[in-house]
């Protein structure tokens, strides 16, 4: 029977989802009897602070919000900004006669729906309804057949959360305490972070390595054609039968692998006098050898490939991908977006193998369709792979799409749709040719090539790459149609001098492969791992490139030192084999975290703890006690760097700086380094450079009328100047003097600002003079700019030079002018970057008072110190939107006005309680006018349209 035939009964049903948009859609679906609210994602979680943890909770369970000496028993508390929709869960549920828990069905999910009955207490029976797309078909298949809650893997989301909170929150302190304030470490985060690092000290310590190689051009001698071309180019692999060096063949440390000591490294000079040599050489083919080659499709899309592909492709972070595939899911475009299966299921395939046969013809269609069974491990539930929903695809031009979800919708659509096409087929041929030179070595060169006979799936779609430089699956390279023994001449020998590079850096694509590949975390979680990196200044990005910051430096040579386990990649993989054992059943909970928390017995000493942590033992080992002793850890030594000549790079609390030498000792250096400056490109040659600039105190003169010293500084906030004041003057205290400080003009530097400059500056506020009433006006500059004040009335100045030279009258016109109420007419926008995906709403870079921001009309993101107005691309801005969506709070509800009178209030409340009571005995009849009332209105407003 349908939902629809049920509910006409008159039952009132109650669906929870998670999000305001997939609940407009699904109710669309069920029709009049089904009444769809959001829980907006969780409605209750551990307290973010003491603060929210309720009265009776005290020590640890309140810092912590669990309770390690009872079975790490949570403490949930219902979000702040999660209260009002609760409160309206509950009066919907209060009028319902059943209610459907239809979140996501993952563990995140299952453990949202095991929250709202916990909260909301249902007296009415429960089901618990899931689905992978959201399609008519599907909602109503859902309705028809719920299941129970899943216990264990709400167990398993509760014990990951748990795990992460001690983590977390045991971890942190000891960053703020011995690296920076403010800091965060996570189980996940920091390996990720570590990656990146480890990435980066393999640059650091790269050396670069000179080869040289020759590079011929050879004729057939015959005109050529497409199929057959004239000429080939082959490069140098044998000279007298010892191979060429190539880039693979050396290390990191610039020199020849071992192993490979018969393999010739050539230099500039010794590849010249070959080139020289081959110049009246003749030459021709020494063998010809042909492969056949074959290429199958690709696998649909997971959540990790459709990250690195959309990345690839696109340019979308890995974030942007997500929330952009959001949408398509919860409008009905395609299935579950979260998920670590290939399997499509036997509906998908039918639609795919129809528009293969529709759009290409049936000689792309294999026999049978094509089984993809392939499933990372940790994987999750077994969701089908990411598709376009239903039982019959829309092609990108028929959903009506837009933008970014457009081309993200494509992509998904043609990797589904190759996924059940035939096998590319053709021919790979490796050619090669030998000649020998004037002084009788003997060499030969090597050209490889490829031709596509069928293209197959290839017609559908081909699969981006890491590296730009690689060659994707469709390319072809046609060699001439040669045979062995045909002579060939060379047209031109050129010399190519070459140097080995450094390995790459991650990419948010490549981050993501990677820790797939190490089975760290889950594949679902990686976007916000991305995200928190990015956030918590860890990472910054140059390009599409991840480069991590000095901090995270710092941060990751403490982990390592003293908290070697937790950032273990092995360790980390462990855990999540751990935490999927949980889920399955074959382990429990409470035995497992205390293991991990407390240790193997019931105490554990400092010594086994600290082994525990650095990689000796059992892979759980005590997190209480390594962050209780921490006298071990020295400070300035986790956050210093040795950089070479004696120069040490160190982390502080307001950034990276280079120094050479003690403190207040002769000889003594220290200069910052710029914030935005990758760690790999700090070399000693740069440090000296930093060393060698004009840093400290530039001495001005002295102060004709008080004496003192006049000096000029460049600061945390940009360059000032300032006054010395004698020894003795008291800094603190009710006689306590404060020296005269004036921020230098945009104008100036520290390198031209003079005495006179100074005294200028530090003569601020200037009187300009007083009105008609008497009342000064001070010229002023502020933070803001240069302004005037007179009394609570300031006006803002064109430019700084105005702060010496306005005039009282020119002041007093100022003032005669009426005061601009609200903000000044809006610039005009520096770049139009397009729609955003979420948002839909156009997209632009303004200047603001901060600088540069992105702005979608809704939010605002300043531009970060690795943007440019000039190079930032519209999948940054929507990714700097993005990230500050995640961070603002909810907006907060209006609040009730205030009951004019007790007597009032009291009586409204008599009639609720009246009109409750009333409102339960007519709710049928109200049903049917509510449904009548809706008729009327829409008739009447199609009348009014016409």
């Amino acid at each position: 029977m349908s939902p629809t035939s049920e509910t006409a009964q008159g039952r009132r049903r109650l669906v929870i989802v998670e999000s305001p948009a997939k609940a407009k859609t699904i109710k669309g679906y069920l029709g009049p009897g089904y009444v769809v609210e959001a829980s907006v994602g969780h409605i209750r979680d551990l307290p973010n602070g003491a603060a929210e943890v309720p009265e009776k909770y005290t020590g640890e369970v309140r810092r912590l919000g669990v309770d390690v000496e009872h079975d790490f028993q949570p403490v949930y508390v219902v979000n702040a900004d999660k209260k009002a929709q609760v409160r309206k869960l509950k009066e919907q549920l209060a009028d319902s006669d059943e209610l459907y828990l239809a979140t996501d069905e993952d563990r995140e999910g299952e453990a949202i729906a095991w929250h709202l009955l916990e909260v909301l207490k249902p007296k009415v029976p429960v089901h618990r309804m899931v689905f992978h797309e959201i399609t008519k078909d599907a909602i109503r298949e859902a309705v028809a057949n719920p299941r129970e809650l899943n216990k264990r893997m709400v167990d398993a989301q509760e014990t990951r959360r748990i795990l992460d909170r001690l983590y977390g929150y045991e971890v942190s302190p000891v960053l703020w305490k011995k690296v920076m304030p403010r800091l965060s470490a996570g189980r996940v985060q920091s390996v990720a972070t570590r990656l990146v690092v480890e990435r980066e000290r393999e640059r650091r310590a790269f050396r670069s390595a000179e080869y040289w190689d020759l590079t011929g051009t050879f004729s057939t001698g015959r005109p050529g054609d497409p199929s057959d071309p004239s000429t080939l180019t082959a490069r140098l692999n044998t000279v007298d039968g010892q191979r060429v060096a190539q880039g693979r063949d050396f290390g990191p440390d610039g020199q020849l692998k071992s192993g490979q000591a018969q393999v010739m490294q050539l230099d500039e000079a010794q590849a010249r006098a070959l080139a020289a040599a081959l110049e009246t050489s003749t030459f021709s083919v020494r063998s010809v050898e042909s492969k056949p080659y074959r290429r199958s499709p690709y696998a649909p899309f997971r959540t990790t490939t459709l990250q690195q592909e959309a990345s690839r492709k696109l340019g979308f972070g890995a974030k942007a991908t997500m929330q952009v595939a959001q949408k398509l899911y919860e409008n009905g475009f395609i299935t579950y977006m979260r998920t670590d299966s290939t399997t499509l299921s036997d509906t998908a395939v039918s639609a795919a193998r129809a528009q293969v046969t529709q759009l290409y013809g049936a000689s792309y269609l294999p026999e049978k369709p094509r089984v993809y069974a392939g499933k990372v491990k940790n994987a999750q539930e077994a969701h089908e792979a990411i598709r376009p929903s239903g039982d019959r695809f829309r092609t990108p031009a028929e959903t009506g799409l837009k933008g970014e979800q457009f081309k993200l919708y494509e992509l998904i659509w043609k990797r589904t749709v190759a996924s059940q096409m035939k096998d590319a087929v053709g021919n790979s041929v490796t050619v090669k040719i030998g000649g020998t030179a004037s002084d009788g070595r003997s060499v030969e060169f090597s050209a490889s090539g490829k031709t596509i006979t069928f293209h197959g799936f290839m017609k559908a779609y081909v699969e981006g790459a890491d590296d730009p430089n690689a060659e994707l699956d469709d390319r072809e390279r046609r060699l001439p149609q040669v045979s062995e023994g045909d002579p060939l001449a060379a047209e031109e020998i050129s010399v190519d001098g070459h140097a080995t590079k450094p390995p790459a850096r991650y990419t948010e694509a490549s981050l993501v492969k990677e820790l797939e590949e190490r089975e760290i975390g889950r594949p679902s979680t990686y976007a916000s791992i991305i995200g928190t990196i990015l956030d918590r200044g860890y990472v910054f990005k140059k390009g599409t490139a991840l480069v991590p910051s000095f901090l995270s430096f710092a941060v990751v040579n403490l982990l390592e030192t003293h908290f070697g386990r937790l950032v273990d990649y092995d360790f980390t993989a462990k855990m999540e084999d751990d935490l999927d054992c949980i889920a399955r059943g074959e382990a429990q909970s409470v035995p497992w975290l205390k293991r991990f928390y407390f240790g193997e017995g019931a105490a554990v000493s400092k010594r086994d703890a600290a082994s525990a942590g650095n990689g000796d033992g059992d892979h759980l080992g005590g997190l209480k006690a390594l962050v209780t002793d921490l006298g071990a850890i020295d400070a300035r030594e986790i956050s210093s760097f040795p950089v070479g000549d004696g120069i040490v790079l160190r982390v502080g609390r307001y950034g990276p700086y280079v120094e050479r030498g003690e403190k207040d000792t002769e000889g003594h250096q220290r200069a910052d380094v710029p914030e935005d400056l990758a760690p790999d490109e700090l070399t000693v040659e740069y440090a000296e450079e930093l060393l060698a600039k004009p840093s400290g105190d530039f001495a001005l003169g002295t102060d004709p009328a008080s004496g003192n010293e006049i000096v000029a500084k460049d600061g945390r906030y940009g360059p000032y100047v300032t006054e010395i004041l004698p020894e003795g003057t008291p800094k603190t205290g009710k006689n306590a003097v404060k020296p005269r400080t004036a921020s230098l003009f945009k104008s100036m530097s520290l390198d031209t600002v003079t005495l006179a400059d100074a005294l200028k500056l530090m003569s601020l506020p200037r009187v300009v003079g007083t009105d008609a009433e008497g009342v000064e006006i001070t010229a002023q500059n502020g933070r803001y700019g240069p302004y005037l004040k007179k009394g609570t009335d300031s006006r803002s100045l064109e430019n700084e030079d105005q702060l010496f030279t306005i005039t009282l009258d020119e002041a007093l016109a100022i003032y005669a002018q009426p005061k601009q109420r609200g903000r000044a007419a809006a610039k005009p926008p520096l770049k139009e970057l397009g729609t955003d995906p979420v948002s839909e709403r156009p997209v632009v870079v303004k200047d603001g008072r901060f600088g540069p921001y992105v702005t979608d009309g809704e939010t605002n993101a300043t531009l970060r110190t690795d943007d440019s107005v000039d190079d930032i691309t519209p999948e940054r801005g929507y990714e700097l939107l993005a990230e500050k969506r995640a961070k603002s709070p909810a907006k907060k509800t209006a609040k009730k006005a205030p009951a004019k009178k007790a007597s009032t209030a009291k009586k409204t409340v008599a009639k609720k309680t009246v009109a409750k009571t009333a409102a339960k005995k007519t709710a049928a009849k109200t049903t049917a006018r509510k449904t009548t009332a809706k008729k009327t209105a829409a008739s009447a407003k199609a009348a009014a349209d016409e």
